[in-house]
């Protein structure tokens, strides 16, 4: 039995949302200093800085998630994280023609910087990355499934952009094992308010979009494998969790 300390939802400088300062060296560097084992990049509609996430995580022996934050034509946020980093490269390219494809206005939404390994700027996302998709909520669903990837709805208790708001209901459909709740809400108060989300895995993540917003080593994972196991044993064996498949 392994303990892992993670955070699943954390913005880089792609998101406009993001401070510039959220450079891939400086999440991985932050996340070490705060005691995390794990942790996922999670733009908004894009994974173009996934790539040099995962050599600044991997200099420091953290490992790395790729993922997104997708914005389903509802408006419903959604956590969607891959296995690999082929899988996620594989679903961004499809992912790309659902986009909205408006310029962005750095002047008024902020940067949408790219970054290498070593945090230089190599380009810029000139499409404004949250704008909703054009894919509906079980499209979603459907597309990360069939990228071996995982999903789930981002800060379920929020009004902007959360699923119980937007819809009035948790839906039955899709079949989601897991649900984010926001660091400010008490899962359990949550869960008495709504006691048909109780068999879901919860999950509280920071949605960090600076640096000190990165959560501490407070919400962890364990997974029944051997304790030596590897990176890629316990980024499978995650995965394996969040499917409900341990």
């Amino acid at each position: 039995m392994i303990r892992l300390y993670y955070d699943f939802h954390i913005h880089s400088c792609l998101s406009p949302c993001g401070d510039d300062d959220m450079t891939v060296n400086n999440i991985a560097g932050m996340a070490k200093i705060k005691g995390l084992d794990i942790i996922a990049l999670t733009d908004h509609n894009s994974l173009r800085n996934c790539p040099s996430f995962f050599k600044a995580c991997e200099r420091l022996n953290i490992i790395p998630i790729a993922g997104t934050e997708l914005t389903t034509s509802e408006e419903i946020h959604m956590v969607c994280l891959f296995e690999s980093l082929l899988d996620g490269y594989n679903f961004s390219v499809e992912l790309d023609n659902y986009r909205s494809k408006i310029k962005n206005r750095p002047e008024i939404f902020g940067n949408q910087y790219i970054l290498n390994d070593i945090d230089e700027i190599v380009g810029t996302e000139q499409y404004l990355l949250p704008n909703a998709t054009s894919l509906s909520l079980e499209a979603a669903y459907n597309l990360v499934i069939s990228h071996n990837g995982v999903c789930f709805p981002a800060h379920a208790d929020k009004e902007s952009n959360g699923i119980i708001s937007i819809l009035g209901i948790f839906p039955d459909k899709p079949e989601f094992n897991c649900i984010e709740l926001s660091k400010r809400v008490n899962p359990k108060d949550f869960l008495d308010k709504n006691p048909v989300l109780k068999s879901k895995i919860i999950l509280q993540n920071s949605d960090a979009h600076s640096l000190n917003d990165i959560s501490e080593a407070e919400n962890y994972i364990e997974l029944d494998i051997p304790e030596r196991s590897g990176s890629g044993e316990k980024r499978k064996g995650l995965f394996g969790y969040l499917k409900g498949k341990l």
